[in-house]
């Protein structure tokens, strides 16, 4: 995944490119480039590794004005093709240096284009994918750019987002999209790109999300959108109400630490207006009866008529899936399977239209998600999307969207992102068992008022934040750190291993603790952290049995359970303690010292936790 900005004004357009690109710097952070077109002609440059390293090496030329222009296209990479330096960074350009190219995505036929074009005498200068659109689009421009792009597109297979300026066709920039994200900034005077809405929040709020195959042509004064077939076609501009701050640190060292610390504000949004009094329901005591309402999103008793309900996702929206077979099977008592997005769209998998499909995604445009998205609805199976970003792909394509209303996620490793899914989960579930009529009045009423007070209690947790950073400074130099629990907690701590191996770069695992004997208990030694996550009551005894035997091999243990229990303290080496509410709903409060303690680890080792190395912030290729 890579990130992509643009802008045509009347401003300079360098700095805004670069502001630009600094907000995308969680898509990629390999290399970074700007190519800008001006009086001057045609001027790329670009550097290895993340902005800052570009800012520096243009820092005169932005200061003496050689670098002025109204038009401009910025790239930051994450390498797919080709080792991450000055020549693989983006813009590429045809040999002329007359066209540019900035592209998210992965050309998969760029080797046979590659080879054709070697044939017509085009010499390749890097190892990228990307310079073969360049090179193609030069063969086919015959002095009109918007043509040569279209032509080319007919040759191109896999997914881009693209960008393409030309030094022949100055008072435009062309932007095509295809499986990989892109969205149309509309001003007053000025138009702009970006693979994201943070890069324009400081600019405009009146977006164009492009889809599939669609191309913008952008003008100063004005925006034109072509089908695949090069058709004219109008599109309806949508308002982002984000606040723009949200897309800042706002005095946070980092964001993964701001966004763990906007988790109780988070989860009131995604809670809000979704639990409301019901009007079938008496006041009890004088205090109305509350029911979960899904009406805004569509959802209604026909769904609840599903004979199996399947959940899909990747990564930690994988982990919040695996809490939501456990939340389905108990709430509402209907068969829930989990899979991995990216293994589900290589198999065969069995699928019905009696089935009801959950498709979770942050970003909403993780490849394997949206491709398993598309083998489900093809089975005529409906689909229920849980993501963050209005007008995304997956939010586009389901049949009916819930969004998090998590607000901008910037740092790679999600945390917010996973406990809004989470309560997506459960009020989706909690529905579904009042529908299929399995949940009990006394039930719902009891984890809707838990609901209610997760904010809260997660505010509580993070003011004891001191205590998981003092445990960290104790531990961050343990070489392996084990998480384990059993039913909930084991899905907690499979997101728990993940946080801590993103980020410190810690060898950590997450096993189900009654399958501790069966063969990963020959890795603990004297080396050995084992956070063990209690939140499961009737399985108290089994825990602390699993405790002390990982104990008795020498390793440090780290218990996470109720602040009103008292039962691992004589086995525990430390215990954190969370606000009480039920078993069931315990892993949107267990998780978050979890994040704390990865992200801390991280910090203590001097690294940055918002740029882990080699990863993106979603996968929009393979």
């Amino acid at each position: 995944m890579c990130g992509i900005v643009g802008y045509i004004g009347r401003e300079d357009a360098a700095p805004i490119l670069l502001k630009g690109l600094k907000k995308l710097e969680y898509r990629g952070y390999d290399s970074a480039g700007i190519a800008i077109l001006g009086a001057g002609g045609l001027t790329v440059r670009k550097s290895r590794g993340g902005i800052k390293n570009l800012e520096e090496k243009i820092e005169a030329e932005l200061a003496n004005g050689t670098l002025a222009a109204s038009i401009g296209i910025g790239h930051t990479r994450w390498a797919t093709h080709g080792e991450p330096s000055d020549i693989n960074a983006h813009p590429h350009t045809d040999l002329s240096g007359n066209i540019a190219v900035v592209h998210n995505g992965i050309i998969e036929n760029y080797a046979r284009l590659k080879a054709w074009l070697q044939k017509h005498g085009v010499v390749f200068r890097s190892e990228t994918d990307t310079e073969a659109v360049a090179h193609l689009i030069d063969l086919h421009y015959n002095g009109d750019l918007l043509q040569a792009v279209m032509e080319s597109l007919i040759r191109l297979e896999g997914s881009y987002a693209l960008a393409v300026v030309s030094r022949d066709d100055p008072d435009r920039i062309i932007a095509v999209r295809k499986e990989s994200p892109l969205v149309i900034g509309k001003g007053d005077g000025e138009n702009f790109i970006a693979s994201d809405v943070p890069a324009l929040l400081e600019y405009t709020r009146d977006v164009y999300y492009l889809l599939d195959r669609e191309i913008a042509v952008l003008y100063r004064d004005k925006v034109e959108f072509y089908d695949g077939d090069g058709r004219r076609i109008e599109k309806n501009i949508a308002h982002v109400d984000w606040d723009a701050g949200a897309a800042e640190k706002d005095g946070y060292e980092h964001f993964m630490i701001k966004e763990i610390n906007e988790q109780p504000k988070a989860l009131t949004s995604a809670l809000r207006a979704r639990i409301q009094a019901d009007a079938g329901q008496d006041a009890q005591g004088g205090v109305p009866v509350k029911a979960v309402n899904l009406e805004e999103i569509g959802f209604d008793s026909s769904w609840a008529q599903a004979n199996r309900v399947v959940i899909t996702a990747c990564g930690t929206a994988w982990h919040a899936a695996v809490i939501g077979k456990y939340a389905f099977e108990r709430y509402s008592r209907i068969s829930a399977d989990v899979d991995i997005a990216s293994e589900y769209r290589y198999r065969n998998p069995i699928c019905n239209p009696q089935d009801i499909f959950i498709i979770i995604s942050q970003s909403g445009e993780t490849a394997d998600t949206l491709a398993a998205m598309r083998m489900a609805k093809e089975s005529g199976s409906r689909v229920i999307a849980i993501t963050n970003v209005v007008g995304s792909t997956l939010a586009r394509e389901a049949d009916l969207v819930m969004y998090t209303w998590a607000g901008p996620e910037i740092a790679v490793a999600s945390t917010k992102a996973f406990t809004t899914q989470l309560m997506c989960l459960y009020l989706i579930a909690l529905q579904f068992g009042v529908l299929r009529g399995v949940l009990s009045g006394d039930e719902l009423a009891k984890s809707i008022k838990a609901l209610e007070e997760v904010s809260g209690q997660a505010e509580k947790i993070l003011k004891d934040k001191e205590t998981i950073q003092r445990f960290a400074a104790r531990h961050f130099t343990k070489s392996k750190v084990f998480f384990m629990g059993r039913l909930f907690d084991y899905a907690v701590s499979l997101e728990s291993a993940l946080k801590l191996k993103e980020i410190s770069y810690t060898h950590s695992e997450a096993f189900a603790a009654g399958e501790l004997k069966h063969g990963p208990i020959a890795l603990v030694d004297e080396s050995t952290l084992v956070v063990a996550i209690c939140t499961q009551t009737v399985l108290f005894e089994k825990m602390d049995s699993n405790i002390k035997e990982v104990k008795a091999r020498g390793a440090s243990t780290l218990v996470i359970t109720y602040d009103d229990v008292n039962y691992f303290d004589q086995s525990a080496d430390e215990i954190f303690r969370i606000p009480r509410l039920p078993d069931g709903l315990s892993p949107m409060l267990s998780i978050i010292p979890c994040q704390l303690y990865a992200y801390y680890c991280a910090v203590q080792r001097g690294l940055d936790p918002d740029k882990p190395r080699n990863l993106a912030k979603s996968v929009t290729v393979e």
